[in-house]
């Protein structure tokens, strides 16, 4: 994966006065972590927000922050719906040469033939998967591949997934990724042993870290 890089700027601007820098082009960010002190900083609001549009919630970002860099993971991002603007970023710091634990966003690929063959509907149990590995082996997604699902009743579970040897699944090995049912029994699905909750879901996750304090500055 490319290196991606953000330069930041430290700040001493809090509260209400952030408005007036979100004005000059400024976004305000964050950065704290387990060997980081919490660190005001600033950054460029027009890269910052074509960088971070294209990052996961387990893509690492490095902090450039007066030659120093921290390497980071997008904890959580505030933004304006209504002028669907970004107005804050929390950066989580981290040791490359320490384990983390995150939610990875789980892509599905492939075609399944219970879907194109018996016009089976996929139902999804997990949109995201827990994993540990260092910062560097973090993968952006994890693609599960649904070509194995043949006929309806067909599910993959955890164990069915591939991932890199130097990533671990934290998840029940048991427990349904998707499954392929017809549509008239799509709530009986519930009955297959590690598919308990089973709901059609589409999205990405945020990562799966503790909460770091907000700052009020709206």
């Amino acid at each position: 994966m490319e290196k991606v890089v953000l330069k930041a700027e430290k700040r001493d601007v809090i509260g209400k006065q952030v408005k007036a820098m979100r004005r000059a082009g400024k976004l305000p960010a964050v950065i704290y972590g387990r060997h980081t002190e919490p660190m005001n900083v600033t950054l460029d609001f027009h890269t910052a927000s074509l960088v971070l549009g294209k990052l996961t919630s387990s893509s690492l970002v490095t902090i450039d922050l007066d030659g120093n860099e921290y390497p980071a993971l997008v904890r959580e991002k505030q933004r304006d719906y209504i002028k669907n603007r970004l107005l804050h970023v929390d950066f989580l710091a981290v040791s490359l040469n320490e384990s983390l634990r995150a939610s990875v966003a789980v892509n599905f690929v492939g075609l399944s033939a219970a879907v194109k063959d018996f016009n089976a509907v996929l139902v999804k149990n997990l949109e995201s998967l827990d994993v540990e590995c260092l910062p560097t082996d973090l993968p952006e997604r994890i693609d599960v591949d649904i070509t194995a699902l043949a006929r309806p009743g067909d599910g993959l579970r955890v164990r069915d997934v591939q991932v890199s040897d130097k990533v671990r699944l934290l998840n029940d090995p048991d427990t349904m990724v998707v499954v392929a049912t017809f549509a008239k029994v799509e709530e009986e699905v519930a009955a297959v042993p590690g598919a308990e909750g089973v709901t059609p879901v589409e999205g990405e996750p945020e990562m799966a870290v503790e909460r770091g304090k907000k700052e009020e500055e709206e």
